[in-house]
């Protein structure tokens, strides 16, 4: 047989876990090829190498052009490619699934599927930005009042703090220049933290449209996770961009999130809560990431039976 030309694809072993990964990185107006087993961005100033095996999410703005060989490497990689503009959040293709193992999709798809479990859900969602505050037996309805009275006391703490005039939440995304310099900064900084959490969403081979607050969204499950983290991180930024003199409201937003992230903590947190939200204490975390591939054959009856075998007696 003929060998398949160039580099072999990163063994598993040689992935990172999605915890231990770069959490974004943001390119525009560049070429984005691969050399080996790296990504590289190429522009007028020169070119960047980026381990593909390191990096969470590659979101790629206007200007942008990316090759064939370099999609095979993100995908390969596990990684999330996102391309993203001004105009708020665009997502139209990711990378493969670190997951071997689809038993925390299963247990995603089972829980959002039953009302009971999916209000269950949605309330230990809540109960994280609530801390030390008793969100059982509380209805939808009651969860988003407090959900929604909490982010109006956030925005005007920050309003406060930077100085910053705060009226309401309003954007347009047909025409970002509409907004006022705030609400352009919450755009721009609620985009970055999108394409992380969805590169987590991805990478522990969750669906990222299978939401337990949100629905009826191809990101759904994205939206819910990433509010877990606005309070702390994208309305700062946001405010505190607005308040100072830059013209170039995304890009500063932008930056301002990375360095937000740089230490990778929140990638850490992210697996966390994504874990503990879809997993019961009977089952153990280091199973929605095993290392080998392991197909199943679904069985009515009994327990799943291993495939790759003859079941048929009579042939």
């Amino acid at each position: 047989m003929r060998k398949i030309p160039g580099p072999p694809p990163p063994s598993l072993p040689e992935l990172v876990r999605a915890e231990d990964r770069l959490t974004f990185v943001y390119v525009e107006r560049c070429v984005v090829h691969r050399d080996a087993n790296a990504i590289t961005a190429m522009d007028d100033r020169g070119t960047v190498h980026i381990p593909a095996a390191g990096l969470g999410a590659l979101l790629l703005g206007p200007g942008t052009r990316i090759t064939h060989q370099a999609m095979v490497l993100i995908g390969q990689s596990g990684a999330t490619a996102v391309w993203v503009g001004e105009r708020g959040v665009r997502c139209y293709a990711h990378g493969r699934s670190l997951a071997r193992s689809s038993r925390l999709l299963e247990a995603q798809a089972e829980l959002v599927t039953n009302t009971r479990s999916r209000l269950a859900v949605a309330r230990r969602m809540y109960g994280m930005r609530f801390p030390g505050e008793d969100v059982e037996g509380l209805t939808m309805q009651q969860l988003r009042g407090r959900e929604g009275a909490r982010v109006r006391r956030t925005y005007r703490e920050h309003s406060a703090r930077t100085g910053v005039e705060w009226k309401r939440r309003d954007y347009n995304v047909e025409d970002f220049a509409s907004g006022d310099r705030v609400n352009q900064a919450l755009s721009a900084a609620n985009t970055s933290l999108y394409g992380v959490v969805h590169a987590v969403i991805v990478a522990l081979g969750c669906s990222p449209g299978l939401g337990f607050v949100h629905t009826g969204h191809e990101l759904s499950f994205v939206y819910d996770i990433a509010d877990l983290y606005k309070a702390e991180i994208s309305i700062p930024v946001a405010f505190e961009v607005a308040a100072s003199p830059t013209e170039d409201i995304p890009a500063d937003a932008r930056r301002a999130v990375r360095d937000r992230l740089h230490d990778g903590k929140l990638l850490e947190r992210c697996v966390r809560d994504v874990r503990r939200l879809l997993l019961t204490d009977d089952d153990s975390p280091a199973d929605a990431l095993p290392d080998a591939d392991v197909v199943y054959l679904w069985d009515e009856a009994d327990d799943p039976v291993a495939s790759g075998s003859g079941y048929g007696t009579d042939f």
